[in-house]
């Protein structure tokens, strides 16, 4: 018998948060054939052993995690709910390997239906075409009543993180090439919106919470770009997570509303000395360097009150003040295996220089893509990783772990338990991300409204249904 009694909610510490990270793929064949193959039915292929056992090109993983098909033939990977960063890092980096470990049977059915190529994944944001998609942020936050109030206050922060936290891209233009914070900037359209196709935010604000609704809201961050290097993917989280933690305190936060955001997050994506000033709404300029320098000093004025200090929140504020500083300083040595543009830069302009070429080479093109390969063995981070020159936050067997097991300390453990037991099992199952229920079953649906809760006896009454059936 399955307990149908909700538990109530957990009393959750309040530097505790949610996080997950929802990165969309680009997808691209790589083949001389001559006869014309879509992206749709690249990506049928890519995903043939996912609809073979999960009999949908959208399902939920052994590890608790989402993977599917996004518009345009995307492949996407949405992480399982982790309450760490580290865990963050790990199961965003297992999402690489799960896509990856596609393609060899991907190329294999191409091959068959007469197609001779190879399939790329790219963890970037845009394509030759001057498409873009996204790499979306999540972070739990307390329901309030001035909630679009309180997610435009994070506007002016998520606007100049690119100078840290910006993939770095070579930026195409009729006048020449230039190297850009952030491939991503130019593709935002407005501050907030409940849309994401019509309408480009910074932020969604779509209540969707998948939580309870009567506590919780969602920030959807969809400004920020996908990241290779883990130091960057800790800084991006990290730093968000510590300013929200201030804005939920209802501190006091200097004054940095922007005049115009979309200009702003352009000229400054555009200006890699850091120099650009932004304009405010009462009228002051600053440069981002400056604006980036005002959140450091607001979350160190907080360390021990609103923010307990940690190792962690402080490795946070050093590589965060040392990314100011390389944009202040114009010297990159202390960040170029750190953070993702930097580490970029470095790599396109010794090739520059060896080559003797323009910015708008071709080869150029091609290394940059390379970059963001996410084949171990076509992609240049895991070799650059392997000489020392990006370094790493989780050990490889955190990662490994990750691609089939889900975090432990939050609901994604009830969610990853429950589908690994019923894949063994054979039975058909139907999940989402508060959803639980043995298809054809009589028994109640599990309702998971705990995004913090690990332990259910509900679901214990599942797994052993599942067992003894």
């Amino acid at each position: 018998m399955i307990p149908t009694d909700i538990p109530p909610p957990l009393d959750v510490d309040p530097a505790r948060r949610i996080f997950g990270l929802e990165t969309e793929f680009g997808l691209h064949l790589d083949s001389a054939d001559s006869r014309a193959v879509t992206p749709e039915e690249v990506a049928g292929h890519l995903f043939h052993s996912v609809v073979q056992w999960g009999r949908s090109s959208n399902v939920f993983l052994p590890n608790a995690s989402r993977l599917y098909i996004d518009v345009g033939a995307h492949p996407e990977y949405a992480t399982a709910e982790c309450d760490s960063l580290t865990d963050l890092i790990a199961m965003d980096k297992a999402g690489e390997r799960i896509v990856q470990d596609l393609v060899a049977g991907g190329e294999e059915r191409l091959r068959a239906a007469g197609v001779d190529g190879q399939i790329h994944l790219y963890k970037n944001n845009t394509d030759s075409a001057g498409n873009s998609y996204g790499c979306h942020e999540n972070y739990l936050v307390r329901r309030r009543a001035d909630f679009k109030a309180f997610a435009s206050a994070l506007l002016p922060f998520l606007v100049t993180r690119q100078i840290v936290t910006g993939a770095g891209c070579i930026t195409r233009t009729p006048q020449g090439a230039h190297y850009s914070f952030s491939p991503r900037a130019d593709h935002m359209w407005e501050g907030l919106s409940s849309a994401t196709t019509r309408s480009r935010p910074m932020i969604n604000t779509r209540d969707e919470p998948h939580a309870n609704a009567e506590l919780y809201r969602r920030m959807h961050v969809i400004v920020g770009d996908s990241t290779m290097a883990e130091p960057t993917t800790l800084l991006k989280m990290g730093a968000t997570d510590l300013v929200l933690r201030i804005m939920e305190a209802r501190a006091v936060l200097p004054e940095l509303t922007l005049a115009r955001e979309m200009q702003a997050i352009r000229d400054v994506a555009h200006d890699l000395t850091g120099q650009a000033t932004v304009e405010l709404a009462d009228g002051r300029r600053l440069t981002a360097v400056e604006v980036q320098q005002t959140y450091i000093d607001l979350v160190r004025s907080h360390l021990g009150g609103v923010i307990e200090r940690t190792a962690e929140v402080d490795a946070i504020l050093d590589l965060w003040q040392r990314g100011v500083d390389a944009v202040r300083t114009q010297d990159l040595s202390g960040v170029e295996t750190e953070l993702d543009w930097a580490i970029k830069y470095r790599l396109i302009t010794r090739y520059q220089e060896r080559l003797g070429c323009a910015l708008d080479d071709a080869r150029l093109a091609r290394l940059e893509l390379a970059f963001h390969d996410v084949s171990p063995e076509r992609g240049l981070v895991a070799k650059l990783q392997a000489q020392g020159l990006v370094k790493r936050i989780v050990p490889e067997e955190a990662i490994v772990r990750a691609m089939t097991t889900a975090p432990e300390t939050t609901r994604a453990r009830l969610r990853g338990a429950f589908v690994t037991r019923a894949l063994e099992s054979g039975h058909d199952f139907t999940v989402d991300w508060v959803h639980l229920k043995i298809a054809g079953s009589s028994g109640t649906t599990v309702l998971l409204k705990d995004p913090f809760r690990s332990e259910d006896a509900r679901v214990d009454a599942l797994l052993d249904a599942l067992a003894q059936s």
